[in-house]
């Protein structure tokens, strides 16, 4: 199964370690999307920033 990872909102105001999970997904700007693996490191990424992203389950 794939994950698909938007960002909904800015990290301007966000911790440090938000900002590098952000960017360590691969998103750089509001409305940007990727599709990720569903494991648990890309969960645990997700999670310490759930408050940024939009996250939806992709059928393979």
């Amino acid at each position: 199964m794939k994950l698909k990872i938007t960002q909904t909102k800015s990290t301007i105001a966000s911790l440090k370690n938000h900002k590098a999970n952000i960017e360590a997904l691969g998103l750089h700007h509001v409305g940007d999307s990727v599709v990720k693996e569903d494991n648990v490191a890309t969960r645990g990424q997700i999670f310490k920033v759930k408050h940024t992203v939009n996250v939806e389950q992709i059928a393979e």
